[in-house]
């Protein structure tokens, strides 16, 4: 596995809120980071069908346009009683005419699990796909997990996306109900920054 020695770090995103949760995660490591969003870099399409494959996509575009190691991450919700939809369509569920409205998405998996009969509350889980490329074309990936369950009516106000509906194992609270801190210390994006930094971050 290659270890990560440069000093400064595109973030292959145009979510000011995942640059925000991914920067205050690299903060300890002393690297400079800056988005292809403030860059001005183009979101490119992600076609792939998984979140390795679509995280693939934006780390290698951002990577080779600008010369710079790029950390890209894709992520989505799984349910198991969708038979692992909204999956890497995660974001496509909410697109709307005027943007994304995640209210009305999930609204949409609640009335797919009901309509399926399924036992309520569903299990399923966040999972957050990194992937760290360098301008050379190597790349190293990095999948974390939150397991836990679709919960109605949403709740809570913080977060974002489908966090109101998704509460983690063994929690008591709704991701969107926790102070961010707490929830970035057992997320789906922590599981995965805890593969990545125990790699290319380790410090021998």
């Amino acid at each position: 596995m290659r270890t990560f020695t440069e000093t400064r770090l595109v973030i292959a995103s145009h979510n000011a809120g995942k640059v925000e949760e991914i920067g205050a995660l690299l903060a300890p490591f002393g690297v400079e980071v800056v988005s292809a969003g403030a860059l001005g870099l183009p979101e490119p399409e992600e076609t792939e069908d998984s979140f390795a494959g679509n995280a693939r996509i934006k780390a290698h575009a951002a990577a080779k346009a600008t010369g710079l190691p790029a950390l890209s991450d894709d992520s989505g919700l799984e349910v198991d009683a969708l038979d692992g939809a909204p999956g890497v369509y995660t974001a496509d569920w909410a697109e709307t005419a005027t943007g994304r409205d995640f209210t009305m998405a999930m609204h949409k998996v609640h009335a797919e699990i009901a309509a399926r009969g399924a036992a309520e509350p569903a299990r399923g889980r966040f999972v957050c796909t990194l992937c760290l490329a360098w301008p050379d074309g190597h790349d190293e990936i990095f999948r974390g997990e939150a397991e836990g369950h679709i919960v109605w009516p949403m709740r809570g106000h913080m977060g974002h996306g489908f966090d109101p509906v998704f509460q983690p194992l063994g929690q008591e609270l709704t991701f969107a109900e926790m102070d961010p801190v707490r929830k970035n210390a057992i997320s789906h994006r922590a599981d995965a920054f805890a593969r990545l930094v125990a790699g290319p971050f380790r410090k021998e």
